[in-house]
């Protein structure tokens, strides 16, 4: 089979800059187009040299259309806005479409939703292995344990992030309410401030740090009579969401039309 030919949204942001770095340390793919705002200063930058790589001749752009053109996926960890508008082209040239925007709506969601029966979409609030792996453990844990135990999920990042909380710390929220059978834009507690009252028993509390470079910490604490247990992934480098997203694109390159997860990916949707 050919190399696949991926395009980076956001190319000249942090994780794109990741992003083209690990397409180009890895066998079978190529980078064939690297995605810009319309009003980014980067426009016209050579994509390999803002990734501290030998220039490699591929210019940041902003039309998605004419990329796409000699395309196979696009890596698209952007803003919300950036990717809806980019859900529509990325379906009419059937690429596979690796979602890594967090902060998106009840409505982008249904967006993306909408395309899933004619194109290959692979979203997840984090592409890394070990936090779709906590993630099944925090179903699991989250069934086993009844509402005595009180489930919090606290999460740290850089002072750069604009949403909160945390893309993964509300897919950790999801796996934990499905673990108990609840509804989590129901059940949440966020932003607690002044006289609160007292905890709602079953509900999943949400505390979001933000300060430094930290590129991702997050805790999911059972805190039950007399015990606690906590559940705790630390990122140390952006390149571990980068390599689940190109693995996520080699895996999706021969699916049917469906919306997938990182579960999916891993073979770890049943767990």
């Amino acid at each position: 089979m050919s190399d696949m030919r991926l395009i980076v949204a956001g190319a000249g942001g942090r994780m794109g800059r990741t992003l083209v770095r690990t397409i180009d340390a890895t066998p079978g793919l190529v980078l064939a187009g690297a995605l810009e705002a319309p009003t980014s200063p980067l426009l016209g930058k050579d994509a390999g040299v803002l990734a501290g790589l030998p220039e490699n001749g591929i210019k940041l752009s902003a039309d998605l259309w004419s990329l796409s053109a000699q395309a196979d996926g696009i890596l698209d960890f952007t803003v919300p806005a950036a990717t809806i508008a980019n859900v529509a082209i990325a379906a009419q040239r059937g690429l596979v479409h690796v979602i890594g925007t967090t902060g998106l709506s009840e409505s982008d969601n249904a967006v993306i939703g909408s395309v899933t029966s004619r194109a290959v979409v692979v979203k997840a609030g984090n592409m890394s292995l070990g936090v779709n792996l906590l993630a099944a453990l925090v179903k699991r844990v989250a069934k086993a344990l009844d509402e005595d135990y009180d489930i919090e999920i606290v999460e740290i990042h850089h002072k750069a992030k604009i949403d909160a909380p945390s893309g993964t710390a509300l897919m950790l929220g999801e796996a934990a309410a499905a673990g108990r059978g609840i509804n989590l834009a129901q059940r949440s507690a966020r932003g607690r401030d002044g006289i609160t009252g007292a905890r709602n028993s079953g509900d999943i509390g949400f505390a979001s740090l933000r300060g430094g470079t930290a590129v991702g910490d997050h805790t999911v604490v059972f805190a039950g009579p007399y015990e606690r247990i906590e559940l705790v992934h630390r990122a140390e480098d952006r390149s571990l969401f980068a390599n689940g997203a190109v693995k996520a694109a080699l895996w999706a390159r021969d699916k049917k039309p469906g919306f997938y997860s990182m579960l999916d990916v891993l073979g770890l949707s049943d767990f």
